[in-house]
């Protein structure tokens, strides 16, 4: 018990400090720490911990990703279009010196790299029999399932990236970037062996084996779309990614109310839930507070994201009675400190007009506090990475490019949950159920970071003509109140090295 709390006290500290991945001492990094499964569990906690932090899915990251999504504009630093993260990031024109991406950059690794503190300090059992030979290799299992993860994560984003594999020392600071395809290479290994030594006995508010099922399907979808020099030769990329997330069919299921995933108690670990971040006292996530739209609830709040009126559009057109608009987005609602109502894109007064980037936009509700009757802006609402109905869309693209004939049935499983009959499109030839399955994750997942993904993995040319060009020429497009999007192929599909980065690492200059 003393070991175990004074794993959590050096957790605490160490969670205090605001230093880069080359700046930060070894992370637990000695065999002692993993010689029990009580202190191996401490452990592992402090792994996530980083991953919940403000600097990664706190906030800075869900700020990066969603405004570089081409979906999303931002009130942070004023009601205006000419705020600094509206002019870089949401416009597409992302800056080295950009604070969300630097903070991004600096947690990824520092998350990489307490993950290869445990990868390099543990010992795992070749043929586990005992509990606490399990729970360690499920430890291991889970660092290197979180490597892997953060690395995917780089790659998309970044595209070449230091590869670091070792816990840090003075002689890792600098590092050359490795090729794409070499960290792939990397990512496929470290999910391999998540998937041999994951066995869940670590317990809930943890990923379970088929995480790492997911995460596989996720990476041979990504390399199937990916550039000749990414993909190994003669590999069909679709097949691996079926049989991969054809392992994880059945197992979860769907919560049967859409808004019930992102109610502020009701929704976390459900049997949704593939693998989520715990947010907890220790370590909370930034949501409610940064996220919850102002005097939605009766606690300071800020609501910083904003969803883009064309985007907001295709949703309702397309399906104009889906209940996931609702849980998603809010236009009005009665404000807690006044009791007037708070109206915004489309819910305006005067028409359908946007005369100001104040009321020109929905807010993107999901991801901060849905309770109106809450006086908190900080909660244990969990975030959810990894989710079955992502899963169910996933197996229908796939299934969609094989032609096996599979691709409706798990459609309309998702669809069924929010009373929608699918659409013509999915009954159509091969392009047009890939279109509606493209815009099919737009309207289940807006808001859970996987759009900027999304929307680049079928590249630069699916990017251009389907989410850039309809927003700089929509109807609704006001040049004093919208961003432009940039169209540069350079600078709209990968993000520049921070500066940090740069300015430290002497064998990288971006």
């Amino acid at each position: 018990m003393k070991n175990i709390k004074h794993i959590i006290l050096m957790m605490m500290a160490i969670l205090a400090t605001s230093c880069s991945l080359e700046e930060e001492p070894t992370f637990l990094a000695n065999e002692n720490v993993y010689n029990t499964s009580g202190n191996a569990k401490a452990a592992l906690k402090g792994i996530y911990s980083t991953m919940v932090g403000y600097s990664y899915y706190g906030n800075d990251f869900m700020m990066l990703t969603i405004l570089n999504s081409g979906f999303g504009v931002t009130k942070r630093g004023g009601n205006t279009n000419k705020v600094v993260d509206n002019i870089t990031i949401a416009s597409l024109k992302p800056l080295s010196g950009g604070l969300h991406l630097g903070n991004s950059w600096n947690e990824i690794y520092r998350t990489i790299g307490r993950a290869n503190d445990a990868i390099t300090s543990a010992n795992e059992t070749s043929y586990p029999v005992e509990t606490e030979e399990l729970v360690i290799n499920d430890v291991i299992g889970q660092a290197y399932f979180v490597r892997a993860f953060n690395y995917f994560n780089l790659v998309r984003l970044w595209g070449e990236v230091p590869l670091r594999l070792l816990p840090v020392s003075p002689a890792t600071i600098n590092m050359a970037k490795s090729p794409v395809k070499e960290v792939y290479a990397q990512i496929i290994d470290d999910v391999k062996k998540a998937q041999e030594l994951m066995n869940g006995s670590v317990g809930e508010g943890t990923p379970k084996p088929h995480a790492a099922d997911m995460l596989l399907a996720k990476i041979y979808m990504t390399l199937a779309t990916a550039p000749v020099g990414v993909q190994d030769p003669g590999v069909n990329y679709w097949q691996l990614a079926y049989n991969e997330a054809i392992k994880v069919y059945g197992v979860y299921s769907l919560l049967p109310n859409y808004t019930d995933l992102f109610n502020d108690t009701k929704g976390n670990n459900t049997l949704e839930s593939i693998f989520e971040i715990q947010s907890s006292e220790l370590a909370s996530l930034d949501h409610a507070r940064a996220f919850t739209p102002s005097n939605y609830i009766s606690a300071n709040t800020f609501g910083w994201l904003k969803i883009n009126a064309e985007a907001f559009d295709l949703h309702r057109n397309t399906y104009p009675d889906d209940e996931r608009i609702i849980a998603t987005y809010v236009s009005s609602f009665t404000m807690q400190n006044n009791g007037r109502l708070s109206r915004a894109y489309p819910d305006i007064p005067w028409g359908t007009g946007r005369p100001n980037f104040n009321g020109g936009f929905p807010h993107l509700l999901k991801i901060g506090s849905t309770n109106q009757n809450s006086e908190l802006r900080v909660t244990n609402k969990n975030f959810k990475l990894f989710r079955y109905a992502d899963l169910l869309l996933m197996l229908a693209e796939i299934s969609n490019e094989l032609q096996n004939g599979e691709q409706l049935g798990y459609v309309t499983e998702v669809l069924d949950r929010v009373g929608i009959v699918p659409p013509a499109d999915y009954s159509g030839d091969q392009v047009s159920f890939r279109n509606a399955i493209m815009k099919e994750y737009q309207f289940e997942l807006m808001g859970e970071t996987h759009g900027w993904f999304n929307n680049r993995r079928r590249g630069y040319d699916y990017f251009l003509n389907n989410i850039i060009i309809p927003h700089n020429t929509a109807t609704t497009f006001l040049p004093n109140v919208d961003v432009t999007h940039d169209t540069n192929e350079e600078t709209v599909m990968t993000l520049p090295i921070p500066n940090l980065e740069i300015n430290t690492n002497e064998l990288i200059d971006n």
